[in-house]
């Protein structure tokens, strides 16, 4: 049991759950303002591959994240556009961003790269590792919270961030109400367009970071596909979470434990297609019983009848 649940489960569980976090506090921003946004698996795509091509041209870690974290805003200004302007279908249109975001990253691997399945550079530098002074040197605690990338601590920071901006400031009243209800929002003078416009652009720098996170701060290459379900997974984060950033944690780090613990089963020589269903497992079961307490479904619905 011991050599079940150490510290360095939940180390990597910190590690594996950011990505996840940070894309569904994307998707929480978005379904406080009435969208859906299904793209989200998508957005962290683009962001993982973007990451890596603004590593591979600027030769900067941390320019690349800013590379990244345009590229995805500028992605997501399809679906926003298509959304909020056109009108359309916000499940088709995330589905359809799905899609691209798979067929554009694998045209320009190809394209860029002239390689096939994935790209790798061994000279390539990833994001540092960080060991926080003080809580490093405390047994147990210093061994699953120190020693992680800063886009790991950002994840959280950015939670408790839009926790305070979404519940304690009038900004946040407004975004909140935009999205609750927009016909009322609208009468008041709140630009509610507008409004939906900032919260996807902030949903492709959420999803930005943690597609840098995933291709720079865990293995520093990108495969193609290699989101691998993990935007799905946000998504049902944001459900579980009822769009409320602390729920979100809570949620996100349920995800991000069943993921790491499935990677330590294969060490106990169970099948590895068993340990790797356990996180789809998961999300299916907790889809199942909170269907009916989605904050998301409210907000459609305002959304919906708006138009």
């Amino acid at each position: 049991m011991d050599q079940l649940f150490d510290v360095s489960l939940f180390n990597s569980m910190l590690r594996i759950v950011t990505p996840i976090l940070l894309a569904a506090l994307g998707g929480a921003i978005c379904a406080r303002v009435g969208l859906f946004n299904v793209g989200l698996e998508g957005l962290v795509l683009v962001g993982a591959f973007s990451a890596i091509l603004g590593n591979h041209l600027l030769g900067n870690v941390w320019l690349a994240i800013i590379f990244a974290i345009l590229c995805v805003m500028l992605f997501s200004l399809i679906f926003a556009y298509i959304s909020i302007n056109l009108r359309a279908n916000v499940i088709v249109v995330g589905i359809s961003m799905n899609f691209l975001a798979a067929g554009l990253t694998t045209f320009c691997l190809r394209a860029i790269f002239d390689v096939k399945g994935a790209y790798y550079d061994k000279n390539m530098m990833g994001l540092p590792k960080w060991d926080i002074p003080v809580i490093k040197d405390i047994p147990v605690l210093g061994g699953i919270v120190s020693g992680h990338s800063p886009l790991v601590y950002l994840a959280f920071f950015a939670a408790i961030l839009m926790q305070i901006y979404l519940f304690k400031t009038v900004s946040g009243f407004r975004l909140r109400a935009a999205g609750e209800n927009p016909v009322a929002a609208q009468s008041l003078g709140i630009p509610v367009r507008r409004i939906q416009y900032g919260a996807v652009l902030m949903s492709g720098v959420l999803c930005g970071l943690a597609g840098a996170q995933l291709s720079l701060g865990q293995v520093t290459m990108f495969t193609e596909g290699m989101t691998a379900g993990r935007g799905f997974i946000a998504l049902v984060a944001t459900m579980l979470g009822q769009s409320n950033p602390i729920g979100v944690v809570a949620s996100s780090l349920l995800f991000g434990f069943m993921d790491a613990f499935s990677i330590r089963l294969q060490g106990f020589a169970l099948p590895a297609q068993f340990t790797q269903m356990l996180p789809y497992i998961v999300t299916l079961v907790a889809m199942f019983f909170f269907k009916d307490r989605s904050y998301l479904k409210d907000a459609q619905r305002a959304n919906g009848s708006s138009r």
